[in-house]
């Protein structure tokens, strides 16, 4: 009896691992092409809604054709960033100094994220959270440590959004790997 429990027990164990890998093929096989790109047919040129005038009034004010959802909004025309929580309260909203080179208006995804990192202009950076590309450079918000939001030199191509020390602590909490990034105007 014991030679067939342990037959049965190693059958199912097979099986078992089987379908966990069969469930981990199907899940990577599922994941888009387009992760960290813009979705839909908008293009980094498209022309964007434009900020509302209720949100020139008071700039701290979620603009109204930010998305839906948990959410990271950023405003290329504002230089501002939200990021909203459940039921689109704003958690948190703040001032950013923008690289030279601008994500498309789009929804994309956070890609990936590092802790510490030299940045592309060769100040110390943390709290790093990217989300796309454009030609070739990465986008994505960050804090230097020295807590410098200095705008970088236009001669060079940045696709640093930088963020004071506090800020950043605040992205890095809330934008994990997968967390909708809005892009507006």
């Amino acid at each position: 009896m014991a030679r067939s429990s342990s037959g049965i027990v190693a059958g199912l164990t097979v099986a078992a691992l089987a379908a966990v890998g069969f469930l981990a093929f199907q899940a990577q096989a599922n994941v888009p092409d387009t992760l960290g790109e813009p979705s839909g047919s908008v293009s980094p040129k498209a022309s964007a809604p434009k900020t509302p005038k209720a949100a020139k009034k008071n700039p701290a004010a979620l603009p109204a054709p930010s998305g839906t959802g948990v959410r990271v909004v950023y405003s290329t025309g504002a230089d501002r960033v939200w990021l909203v929580g459940a039921g689109n309260k704003v958690k948190r909203t703040f001032e950013v100094t923008p690289g030279t080179v601008d994500p498309g208006v789009g929804t994309y995804a956070v890609t990936s994220r590092t802790g510490a990192t030299p940045g592309s202009d060769g100040t110390q950076i943390e709290h790093v959270v990217r989300f796309t590309l454009v030609d070739g450079v990465a986008v994505g918000f960050s804090a230097a440590v020295s807590g410098s939001t200095e705008a970088p030199d236009p001669e060079k191509k940045v696709g640093g959004i930088r963020a004071s020390r506090t800020d950043g602590d605040a992205m890095w909490a809330f934008a994990t790997v997968g967390e909708k990034v809005v892009v507006i105007k």
